[in-house]
């Protein structure tokens, strides 16, 4: 038996869900690599309609439509979103040297969909191998598919989608379907529809600006819980959109007075301001193309200022920094990196 040119091919996907357009790409992988690392992306994340999967059930539907023998030349690793795209590349890299300690030839497998793909060009030291596109094969239909049905349709709509996906994976889905995640994931994705349904008619495909606030004190930071949909019941930073004639400052803490009642006076709050980050990311909300600017106050060790839930906050509350990392499944859309990026949550 001839030896694979290559000791490691990668992968890197969000696989939501796996269809048979993925496992192509793993059986070609592993012709030409003795082992294969699949990095699943968004891992950690809540479920939503663009990911009703966690990383774990997405590694079981993988592992469950490869043999056995392929089975167990594949490894498969959660990947997190970061907002810094080089702390992305580097964490990448450290996966892709744990599973190679002794060295070796890396095959990445990488397609060019769209300028978020660029990120293929950031591992010149492995060479690159083009994955032509998936074809009819597209994990959005499936997941709209069953979404779209309802509750009552979802195993009916599986049964349409049996072209695109292996037995064992159809047989997972079936089970999923019956384990209770399906209603609140149908009432997303139906706010959802609404929302994209309202812009239908625009000319160009809209893009939103929107201000968040991140307020730190006495080693808690101020998170609230959604009370609307997307996002119903996640863990959040106060924000929302940018209003006609506001700032973008003067927005955030229009924003923050309306959804958490902060007892602080303007100019005090003013002084706290540390920073401003946009957050631009073209996937980083369901909604669509939404550009957040994100805003960092440091309010010190003063007495925590009372905070009382309203518009569209069901709770407030200051939770103690230091257990941030095991929410990180509970937030909204990217809420979670934004925290990260200004408070080094996941930092050692």
């Amino acid at each position: 038996m001839s030896v694979p040119p290559y000791a490691l091919a990668v992968c890197i996907g969000r696989f939501q869900p796996f269809h048979l357009g993925h496992r192509s790409v793993l059986v070609q992988a592993l012709a030409q690599a003795s082992r294969c690392l699949v990095l699943l992306g968004s891992a950690h994340q809540a479920r939503t309609p663009a990911q009703p999967w966690t990383w774990q059930e997405r590694a079981e539907m993988l592992r469950q439509a490869l043999p056995e023998e392929l089975r167990e030349r594949v490894e498969v690793q959660p990947l997190r979103d970061h907002h810094d795209e080089q702390r992305w590349a580097d964490s990448v890299r450290a996966l892709v040297a744990a599973a190679l300690p002794e060295g070796g030839r890396v095959l990445l497998a990488g397609h060019f969909k769209d300028a978020s793909s660029a990120w293929v060009r950031d591992f010149p030291q492995w060479k690159l191998w083009a994955v032509p596109g998936f074809g009819a094969y597209d994990a959005r239909t499936v997941r709209d598919a069953l979404l779209g049905a309802g509750a009552d349709g979802a195993q009916a709509a599986l049964l349409r989608m049996a072209p695109l996906l292996h037995a064992n994976t159809q047989e997972f889905l079936r089970d999923w379907l019956d384990q209770g995640h399906l209603p609140a994931l149908v009432a997303e994705w139906q706010a959802l529809a609404r929302g994209r349904a309202e812009w239908a008619g625009s000319p160009y495909p809209p893009v939103f600006v929107t201000v968040d606030a991140v307020i730190r004190c006495q080693g808690r930071v101020l998170l609230i819980r959604r009370g609307q949909a997307p996002g119903l019941g996640l863990l959040a930073v106060p924000g929302g959109f940018l209003e006609q004639r506001d700032t973008v400052y003067q927005s955030a803490v229009r924003e923050l007075e309306e959804e958490t009642g902060l007892a602080m006076l303007e100019p005090a709050l003013r002084q706290c301001l540390k920073a401003v980050a946009v957050f631009d990311r073209p996937d980083r909300s369901q909604r669509g193309r939404v550009i957040t600017h994100a805003h960092y106050f440091d309010l010190g060790e003063r007495a925590l200022p009372a905070v009382q839930a309203g518009d569209d906050a069901r709770d407030a509350q200051w939770v103690p920094i230091a257990e941030l990392a095991e929410l990180e499944p509970q937030f909204h859309d990217d809420h979670f990196q934004m925290l990260d990026h200004f408070l080094g949550v996941l930092r050692p």
